[in-house]
């Protein structure tokens, strides 16, 4: 394990000097807290930095970088704080760098179809800022309106979109980068074709934070869909909703924008979080299915196809959002799902599984067969159409804090290894981080690891950046 150096008044003097004194957080520990965790419930996963850093760039940046490589003191990026593994959390403590100030809109290139972005703008903010020209970013992530697109970048975010979309590497274009050693790197460009040397662009996208630290991204954007459509598909049984998923383009031959899985627990525990009153009591699952386009008559066509086919495999309601009030109606209960779980209890864990798409119907099955032999809740939700579910494996309110921990990592084995033996992976889009760091060895061998143990040594030979998430560079660490 390398041995890090504590952040000393010295090195606070040089940070004042790099960022400015009002940008620097030491010796706080009210305000250090909130850079502690993300949203991970609970405190199980919470470490406090030493000190929070917020630079306004690229140069900045590099000069902390550097500090760092000369002092020994690990150091975190950290975007909006809205993830789910512990990938922003300063585990070894050291220095947090924030990226709250690096939030301008650099460039719009409507003839390209690209836009130039800091890592701090909020996700959303670059589709109000595009829309009045006809554009769209399509890297949609489910927290859009808190989320940094920096974040969304690191862990290659999915989301609500990503059926016919893609995921975020779908759009990245381009990087600056600071290196874990201080260097400051251009990768990639406004280039949809590349293959001069590695893709480096890529490697970065989803490296989570340990690889480089971005200062500047190019995104690649495409037409703003005129007309959208939301359907909610009510089912008597989880079993009858998710066995139509991987059906529905492979028998309608229609690329949905979306299709979104919701058991009956996880939809009412929204409807009851949100006051909502749609009349779900009488089914046992949903499914939230999205087409757009570019034409009316082309979203009707797509729509009207596959609530037929709905109807016609088991679907007892399908309800027609065709307007943006109702669509929003709809997709604020898909949203508030993981929100309703964290005031509900803050004793459990949310898993981001993924396996090909066909094989969603026995993972669940396996997921609740799970649940009932250890007693506990899983409710499960997501982006079905793409193999991806979020299972929250819920504590029963009658077990002791004792219980928990004890069975949870028992569970986790249990839910990791059914994955793995079905070619699945542990995490879709929320990342690996430091939360399912143990459980890698289910799904993937140890000769991959080594493989990312030796970029990461090539790049970061000092363990300075984001060290401890994802694998450990040594069985001592």
């Amino acid at each position: 394990m390398v041995a890090y150096n504590k952040v000393t008044p010295a090195v606070i003097a040089e940070l004042k000097q790099i960022a400015g004194e009002k940008y620097v957080i030491f010796n706080d520990a009210e305000q250090l807290e909130p850079f502690s965790h993300d949203e991970i419930p609970g405190k199980k996963y919470r470490t406090m930095p030493e000190a929070v850093v917020r630079p306004s760039g690229a140069t900045e940046v590099a000069a902390i970088i550097k500090l760092a490589n000369r002092e020994m003191i690990p150091v975190t990026p950290r975007g909006a704080g809205s993830g789910l593994s512990g990938g922003a959390v300063p585990m070894y403590g050291g220095i947090v760098i924030g990226t709250d100030r690096m939030n301008r809109i650099l460039e719009l290139d409507r003839e390209n179809m690209m836009i130039v972005v800091e890592p701090g703008v909020i996700a959303n903010e670059i589709n109000e800022y595009i829309k009045e020209y006809g554009l769209f970013y399509a890297g949609y992530p489910m927290s859009m309106e808190t989320c940094f697109i920096g974040g969304n970048v690191a862990e290659n975010a999915g989301g609500g979109k990503a059926v016919k979309y893609g995921v975020t590497a779908r759009y990245v274009l381009g990087l600056e980068v600071v290196t874990p050693t201080g260097e400051i790197v251009e990768l990639g460009g406004k280039l949809l074709k590349d293959v001069t040397g590695y893709n480096m662009v890529q490697l970065m996208v989803g490296s989570e934070g340990t690889l480089g630290f971005f200062t500047k991204i190019i995104l690649k954007l495409i037409p703003l869909p005129k007309y959208q459509v939301d359907l909610l598909c009510l089912f008597n049984s989880s079993e009858e909703a998710i066995k139509v998923v991987p059906r529905i383009m492979a028998e309608t031959g229609i690329i949905p924008t979306s299709i979104e899985f919701i058991d009956r627990t996880a939809f009412k525990a929204a409807c009851d979080y949100l006051n909502e009153t749609i009349p779900y009591q009488h089914c046992g699952a949903m499914l939230l299915i999205t087409a757009d386009g570019p034409s009316k008559e082309q979203v009707e066509y797509e729509y009207e196809l596959i609530g037929k086919f709905c109807q016609d495999n088991g679907a007892t309601e399908v309800y027609v959002a065709d307007n943006p009030s109702t669509s929003e109606r709809v997709w604020k209960i898909r949203r508030n799902v993981g929100e309703a779980y964290n005031v509900f209890s803050s004793r459990q864990s949310g898993e981001d599984l993924v396996v090909p798409p066909a094989d969603i119907p026995a993972v669940l099955a396996q997921l609740q067969a799970i649940a009932e032999k250890y007693g506990v809740l899983i409710p499960c939700f997501g982006h079905a159409g793409d193999g991806n579910l979020h299972a929250r494996i819920v504590c029963p309110p009658e077990w002791s804090d004792e219980q928990w921990e004890k069975t949870l990592p028992e569970i986790l084995k249990t839910v990791y290894s059914d994955i793995g033996k079905a070619g699945g992976r542990i995490s879709g889009e929320h990342g690996i981080g430091h939360k399912r760091k143990p459980y890698m060895k289910y799904v993937v061998s140890e000769e991959y690891i080594n493989m990312l143990r030796a970029i990461k040594k090539a790049l970061d030979p000092n363990n300075i950046l984001n060290p401890g998430k994802i694998f450990d560079l040594s069985p001592e660490q």
